[in-house]
């Protein structure tokens, strides 16, 4: 059966709309030997340098001139002296194995490490090569690169060895560079303060001496012309296309002048022009000794041409790992040779991808003006098991495994962990980009402090010259009211600032370049000042504009107590939106979680004991706990009482009552002068404590472990609904 359906394949593949189609087959001088491969290296004439080769070097394994100039815009390289000292700067790759490698993820039936990933993969990459890993979707190739790099999730389990340098060991920090798919960049940052940062973050010493590495990164792929423009634009200037934007994302990792880069899926997003610049640029990266394994789904054929090696999956099942003309002549000898006016990748993904199965199922009885759809009539699981067995019997596989033990038999240099930046400047780095970020962000930060000064000033008109008699007491008090009520509301729209801060978080604490508690600390630290800035300027327009006590320690008072309200609300946005990360990439889930924010809120208001005075409010939930976690009950208790205790209103000529008498009818506050100091600190310590429970989710990854039970309730969830089938 199953050779019949393959002679199928062989017929369709061979048929099309010509009378006679040609395939592409390498010429038999084209492979030394079934598969070629460099020697092993030796060990003993290698020398680790960590400096890393500058883009206008050339390549010693691609010709210049035969590909187009990533950016030729560029100045011309360097030349005499200066081009000299490029042209030394290299950079000792190391040689990767893997062997009988496994990823297994966690079955939710069996709660075992079950479901294999990846099957038992076998091969290498070498220095100054690019190793490719393609196949379909679903077929593991970004799971592959991260076993490889020491990148599994919780899980996520890895069977069988890895290799470094003859080793079998893991890869030591700073020695290799992982560039995940989604590019992780901060608009408000121009490219080369954007690997300032990053270099500072992840590099013993200040500035002065980080400088040169990232203008070698800069050079390294071909970011000179953007190095000064902002990644995300402005109101004057476009963004940056998403070549460069990938460019910068490979470029934060090269700061650390890795010798191994991994990179998952290149040229994600990417217009063919800029697929093609951008791995030239890797090639050319590749060629001062670098070691780039990558992913890839599919590449034009001059991308293709690029490629060293290639690692073929489908369903975890390597079906080949050689050279690419090698894996051309593989497909060949299996009987699905590549026709020669189809891209090599295409070929390979056609006659392994099982989606096409539902392509041919939905073209069965449709026919073309020149015939049926012969070219994807192929039974797909037939021709994976055909590529898969003819590889297992090949040359190549014998190949392969004799250049693995060739490869094992001798250690070679040891790679070392490279220093990392004290905490103490990690903070002072984060708290420096943070404060910039703030200073250019008018989406989120100027334009809320703009709200902040209009509601201000709206609310101040409205209850301006209001007297200061008996019967304008509680006029007052509703000013204040209103006023804290709107000042918490406007904080929501700092969420996508929040939000995109996270992100930052997340990528950098995947890459070891940042820590729960200096993230916190760097946040805290930067979001003073605007705290701070948005408190005094609308806290002054307001205080004045209703005629409250003209003592400057009471509009201190104020002042402060409406900073730590704001500082406070802005820790529990900081968990908002650490834990509903994901609801960024969708309008509605975001306008669903503001809305879910504003109601929580308005409950917020009505059990702050203004509606309704808190002793009165039913005790279970109403006044324990929500009245007892609101920031409106501390802070408008506390303004009040800084108001009003101390001060008395004349009832006739003769008598007069106290402030806080006037005010007890209607709202409850304490005629103590100290009460208004006790609300305050109940405020500080909720700052402290949201603080707090920020740095447990970020220390125990809350949002990874709700994401894992989430996929676990959709896999029950779609295996009840197919076994009710």
């Amino acid at each position: 059966m199953e050779a019949a359906s393959s002679d199928q394949y062989r017929s369709s593949s061979s048929s099309a709309s010509s009378p006679a189609r040609r395939y592409y087959l390498p010429k038999p001088g084209a492979l030394r030997r079934p598969i070629s491969f460099e020697d092993s290296p030796d060990w003993d004439d290698i020398h680790l340098d960590d400096s890393i080769h500058l883009a206008t070097a050339a390549s010693a394994s691609i010709n210049s001139s035969a590909y187009p100039s990533p950016s030729p815009s560029l100045p011309p390289p360097a030349s005499g002296a200066a081009a000299a000292a490029c042209r030394e700067r290299k950079v000792a790759g190391a040689t990767l194995v893997w062997k009988d490698l496994t990823v297994s993820s966690l079955s939710t039936s069996t709660n075992r490490f079950s479901d294999r990933l990846v099957k038992s993969s076998n091969g290498y990459a070498l220095p100054a090569t690019l190793t490719v890993i393609m196949g379909p979707a679903r077929s593991g190739k970004s799971t592959l690169l991260r076993a490889i790099a020491g990148r599994l999730s919780a899980a996520e389990r890895m069977y069988g060895e890895v290799f470094v340098n003859g080793a079998k060991s893991r890869l030591p920090y700073g020695s290799y560079g992982y560039v995940d798919r989604d590019d992780v960049l901060i608009d408000s940052l121009t490219v080369r303060e954007m690997l300032y940062f990053s270099a500072l973050l992840q590099l013993p010493g200040f500035l002065s001496s980080n400088k040169s590495i990232v203008e070698d990164a800069i050079a390294a792929m071909s970011l000179g012309d953007h190095a000064d423009k902002l990644i995300g634009g402005h109101c004057f200037t476009n963004k940056l296309p998403n070549g460069e934007r990938r460019r910068v994302s490979i470029a934060r990792e090269l700061v650390m002048r890795p010798h191994v880069l991994f990179i998952d899926e290149p040229l994600y997003n990417l217009d063919s022009v800029s697929a093609l610049l951008l791995m030239v640029t890797l090639k050319k990266l590749a060629g001062t000794g670098c070691t780039i394994i990558f992913t890839m789904y599919q590449s034009s054929t001059e991308v293709f041409g690029l490629f060293d090696r290639i690692c073929l999956l489908s369903n975890g099942n390597t079906l080949f790992f050689g050279e690419t003309l090698a894996c051309l002549q593989h497909f060949s000898n299996a009987g699905f040779p590549c026709p020669i006016m189809q891209s090599p990748s295409d070929h390979f993904l056609r006659a392994i991808n099982t989606d096409f199965d539902r392509i041919i199922a939905m073209c069965k009885n449709l026919q073309d003006d020149q015939g049926d759809f012969s070219s994807v009539s192929m039974d797909t699981a037939v021709a994976i098991r055909t590529l898969e067995a003819t590889y297992k019997q090949s040359a190549d596989s014998v190949a392969v495994e004799s250049m693995i033990a060739k490869l094992t038999e001798k250690e070679g240099p040891y790679l070392k962990s490279k220093g990392r930046a004290s905490d103490a400047i990690k903070i002072v780095v984060l708290t420096w980009r943070s404060l910039l970020i703030m200073s250019r962000d008018w989406k989120y930060y100027w334009s809320r402090l703009a709200l902040y000064m209009f509601i201000a000033l709206s609310i101040g008109t409205i209850f301006s010259d209001i007297g200061h008699s008996l019967s304008s007491v509680m006029v007052r008090v509703s000013a204040i009211f209103a006023f804290v009520s709107f000042v918490i509301l406007l904080s929501f729209s700092g969420v996508p600032a929040h939000i995109d801060e996270v992100k930052i978080y997340c990528h950098e604490e995947t890459n070891r370049h940042s820590g729960a508690m200096v993230f916190m600390l760097g946040h805290f630290l930067s979001s003073i000042p605007f705290v701070f800035l948005v408190s005094i300027s609308s806290s002054l327009v307001f205080y004045y504009l209703i005629g409250l006590r003209n003592e400057f320690s009471c509009l201190m008072y104020f002042v402060v107590t409406i900073f730590m309200c704001l500082l406070a609300n802005e820790a529990l946005m900081m968990i908002v939106a650490y834990i509903w990360l994901e609801t960024y990439k969708c309008t509605v889930t975001l306008a669903c979680l503001y809305l879910g924010l504003f109601v929580f809120q308005v409950i917020m208001m009505l059990v702050a004991g203004y509606f309704r005075k808190r002793e009165t409010l039913p005790y279970a939930v109403w006044t324990y706990p929500l009245s007892f976690i609101s920031f409106h009950t501390y802070t408008v208790q506390g303004l009040v009482e800084n108001e009003y205790v101390g001060t008395s209103f004349a009832v006739g000529e003769i008598r007069s009552i106290p402030g806080v008498q006037a005010v007890r009818g209607s709202y409850d506050i304490s005629s103590s002068a100290n009460a208004k100091w006790v609300n305050l600190l109940v405020l500080l310590l909720m700052a402290i404590g949201y603080r707090i429970v920020l740095y447990m989710l970020l220390r125990l990854n809350v949002r990874k472990q709700v994401g894992r039970w989430r996929a676990w309730w959709s896999r029950i969830h779609r295996g009840a609904g197919a076994g009710a089938k």
